[in-house]
């Protein structure tokens, strides 16, 4: 279902598509704010799971909004047309990184302790490949030494690891 609302492709049909629902996002002046997007989610495309992931909204914002520097006297705290595309990309993405943070934050704080990355070693090992040394993988995670992993250290870590859940739909840029 979240694929089929994302308009990605780079064919007519989706190009058509993707301006259409740019426009639906937008209040009218041709840029999107953070606010237009999260209310977007929840109004335009109707997707509660996304629309409750709000670090994965706010990560595919920020990439997005710097994709390229603006040619508009806003500047770049907006997504402009040029740069909705890879917003969606983007946000399918880190929505699938943030799926896959909630499963290994057992306890729901929104932070992984090592007991908990430790106990889902398995789900880590299907997504990302084997891991030799599960406490020393922890600690490289853990740029700032908190003793936890956190969303944006976790979303660093998926990229290099090119983590891919077993369970969702890999065809959205097609």
């Amino acid at each position: 279902e979240i694929n089929s609302k994302l308009p990605t492709g780079r064919d007519p049909e989706s190009k058509t598509r993707r301006l259409k629902l740019f426009r639906a996002f937008d209040n009218g002046n041709g840029v999107l704010t953070l606010g237009e997007v999260d209310a977007a989610i929840r109004d335009v495309l109707k997707i509660d799971e996304i629309f409750n992931a709000k670090p994965a909204i706010y990560r595919a914002f920020e990439i997005a909004r710097n994709k390229f520097p603006s040619q508009r006297e806003q500047g770049d705290d907006y997504i402009e047309l040029r740069e909705f595309r890879f917003f969606l990309l983007s946000l399918r993405q880190y929505f699938e990184y943030w799926v896959a943070f909630c499963r290994a934050d057992t306890s729901g704080d929104q932070r992984i302790s090592l007991e908990e990355f430790l106990s889902v070693r398995d789900k880590i090992e299907l997504w990302v490949g084997e891991v030799p040394d599960m406490e020393a993988e922890f600690r490289a995670i853990d740029k700032d030494g908190s003793g936890t992993i956190a969303f944006d250290e976790f979303c660093d870590w998926a990229i290099l690891k090119n983590l891919d859940l077993e369970d969702d739909d890999d065809d959205i840029a097609q």
